[in-house]
């Protein structure tokens, strides 16, 4: 009974953390129409987001993460990851850094860590994952382009290569950003992330996204999404992790449960053999009455 109490109160808590040795990349292709001197330019892309946590800067609550994204045109299949910023062959279409805070269990940002470096972007809601045990709801998820969360709404449950998924489809319409240094315009998104709900961890994800001018001309008009390598090492991974943790916080409990019953059981039985054992012992070696 003590494994199964221990189970549910400790394990699980401990169990249902964002690991501190975090480190993963992530890869994703498409097809994207690029502005140009000669009008809209389509081209292949590929894109990298490598994601690191900071296990010296983190707590027991709260993981510190640094990320970089990179975006380039691939025609030939052979680009680079990322490119210089200065880069004259025009590879680069876009490149970031951030680093962020998010709470252990829930995944939510946690905006005013106190390891966060001081010129940090103030980030909100759920930013690489969902939480563990995710719900059929709407959950607040950071957009780097639109500066806050928008709402990543619930769209039912998905079978993705054999693994049971939860999917959620973000939408952004008419967003104004800055697109580029000084340039205006407007910014609009549908992606949709299909999350192993044990975990909060993304297993698939794919995305249509524009940025338009002010003038009403197509700036960037994107289709990427998960390559399938990469969607085939999260399923991997998304299993094994899946069915650790139910045997963590499902299987243990209920079989310490079980075997603490039969303890019990047992012991009672024990008992009360021996009480009837002393009983019939005091009868036999009793005096008989003159």
């Amino acid at each position: 009974m003590t494994t199964a109490i221990l189970s549910l109160v400790y394990a699980s808590g401990q169990v249902k953390k964002t690991p501190l040795d975090t480190d993963s990349v992530t890869r994703l292709s498409g097809e994207a129409q690029v502005a140009g001197p000669d009008g809209l330019e389509n081209t292949p892309v590929k894109a990298v987001s490598i994601t690191h946590a900071d296990s010296e800067l983190s707590t027991g609550e709260v993981i510190l993460f640094q990320n970089s994204s990179c975006l380039v045109r691939d025609p030939n299949g052979d680009a680079p990851d990322c490119v210089a910023a200065d880069d004259p062959s025009g590879t680069l279409l876009s490149a970031s850094t951030s680093t962020f805070a998010t709470d252990r269990r829930t995944a939510m940002s946690v905006p005013d860590f106190e390891n966060l470096p001081a010129d940090a972007e103030r980030v909100e809601g759920l930013v690489n994952k969902f939480p563990f045990d995710t719900e059929q709801k709407t959950y607040p998820f950071w957009d780097g382009l639109v500066g806050g969360t928008v709402d990543a709404v619930y769209q039912g449950e998905e079978d993705v290569d054999g693994l049971a998924t939860y999917k959620f489809l973000v939408t952004v319409k008419d967003q104004p950003i800055e697109i580029a240094d000084g340039v205006a315009g407007t910014y609009n998104t549908e992606k949709t992330m299909w999350i192993e709900p044990r975990t909060g961890a993304i297993m698939d994800q794919q995305e249509h996204q524009t940025r338009i001018l002010d003038d009403g001309s197509t700036f960037l008009d994107l289709n990427f999404g998960f390559t399938e390598e990469t969607v085939a090492a999260n399923i991997e991974s998304g299993k094994s992790n899946s069915s650790q943790l139910a045997l963590l916080t499902r299987t243990v409990p209920l079989v310490g449960g079980i075997l603490g019953i039969l303890a019990l059981l047992g012991g009672f039985a024990l008992s009360a053999t021996a009480r009837r054992g002393r009983h019939t012992d005091t009868e036999d070696r009793a005096p008989a009455l003159v």
